[in-house]
């Protein structure tokens, strides 16, 4: 890890520190960059929606033990 100087708007990281419950700056900044990327992440799956061939029988799966 490095350290990094940013600014940052106050008001902003006390709202995310009130409404998260996090206590530092650092786990608010590392928790909004760890959501950016998963958001990000979950929209490039949602591109491939109607776009991959599935291959099976979902009511035979669905009944296997």
């Amino acid at each position: 890890m490095r350290t990094t100087s940013i600014v940052i708007n106050d008001q902003l990281i006390q709202t995310a520190m009130n409404l998260s419950g996090l206590k530092t700056k650092k786990e608010v900044v590392e928790k909004a960059l760890e959501l950016l990327i998963q958001m990000v992440n979950q929209e490039g799956i949602r591109t491939l929606r109607g776009k991959l061939k599935w291959e099976g029988d979902l009511d035979q799966m669905r009944t296997d033990a």
